[in-house]
């Protein structure tokens, strides 16, 4: 079984390799870099396409762990493709885009020194563009429908994320829900240790069977 990792808009692979140095999941581990999934175009349709080509190249099925934009990733793959995920870990994941929120974000974007985007994969303008291409994404109707074990984190501290992430849990059947107390969004960052024991616990469970 692989363990995918997808990381946030302004992180990179790298941001994962406290949690899996904390983790017991071994070997079985892939963090791509979301910047190197697509082609020319920077979108999230082009994005989302190079995810699914990149998870259809995987002879096994995938558990699924996604923060932020990686989040949003494996929750519409998971939807579209439940016969090829195991299971799904969503941190600080929006199911509905929040509108007035990513014009908001977008406006600090665009107010940033293009400096400011260096080094992790995707520039200003790729940003933005990135974030206008969601502002339509919608899974309200599709979480009901997800049968797959499914656990959803958010940082106490993530006040724009908390909301979104309880209602989520109540709407996928069987949903696990945890609060990582001394986090704000970028739980891996903020607190990987406890990420990694929420995780090992998750995937350990009996009736999980994921190795």
């Amino acid at each position: 079984m692989k363990n995918v990792f997808l990381h946030g808009l302004g992180q990179s692979s790298a941001s994962w390799d406290k949690t899996l140095e904390n983790s017991d999941l071994g070997s079985e581990c892939a963090c791509p870099e979301l910047s190197e999934l697509m082609d020319n175009e920077v979108s999230y349709p082009a994005l989302y396409k190079g995810f699914s080509d990149y998870c259809e190249s995987l002879s096994e099925k995938v558990n699924l762990c996604g923060l932020s934009l990686g989040g949003i990733l494996a929750l519409n793959y998971a939807v579209e493709h439940p016969d090829k995920v195991n299971s799904l870990v969503l941190i600080g994941t929006q199911y509905k885009m929040p509108k007035a929120l990513l014009r908001f974000q977008n406006l600090i974007f665009r107010l940033m020194p293009s400096s400011s985007f260096k080094d992790i994969g995707f520039g200003k303008a790729d940003f933005i563009g990135l974030s206008k291409s969601m502002i339509d994404l919608n899974f309200s109707a599709e979480l009901e429908r997800i049968t797959c074990p499914v656990m959803v984190i958010v940082g106490a501290k993530d006040k724009p994320n908390r909301k979104a992430a309880e209602e989520m849990s109540m709407k996928i059947r069987g949903c696990k829900f945890e609060v990582v107390e001394n986090s704000g969004h970028e739980v891996n960052g903020d607190d990987p240790k406890r990420l990694a024991e929420l995780l090992n616990a998750f995937y350990n469970a009996e009736d999980k069977c994921v190795t």
